[in-house]
């Protein structure tokens, strides 16, 4: 892919160097020479909607990167109640072995 430059390292920061402005469609003619060509200006142009799209893409990425962690904290929550769970439920079975153990030296 060959880019005249990218969102981290722009073609050029000179504003001398940057893509000149179309001429006018109402200048008088001949006002000035016409020297410049649109090839820049389309780079250029080019080069910031690459850049519009590539901020939403940035966007969307954080976007779902968040939402992966918000799943992830959720089923570790889950997890952690439902081990809490389990965790009652088998000292309650411990409780009631250790009774019925009492019960049956008792007799």
């Amino acid at each position: 892919m060959n880019t005249t430059g990218t969102i981290d390292r722009p073609l050029t920061h000179n504003p001398q160097k940057q893509a000149p402005m179309k001429p006018s469609t109402h200048a008088f003619a001949g006002s000035a020479p016409e020297d410049v060509t649109t090839r820049g200006a389309n780079d250029s142009r080019q080069n910031r909607n690459r850049e519009m799209q590539l901020i939403q893409e940035a966007l969307a990425r954080a976007h779902m990167h968040e939402r992966q962690h918000e799943a992830a904290r959720e089923r570790q929550a889950l997890r952690l109640v439902t081990a809490r769970r389990m965790q009652r439920r088998a000292e309650r079975a411990s409780l009631r072995a250790r009774r019925a153990l009492a019960m049956a030296v008792m007799q």
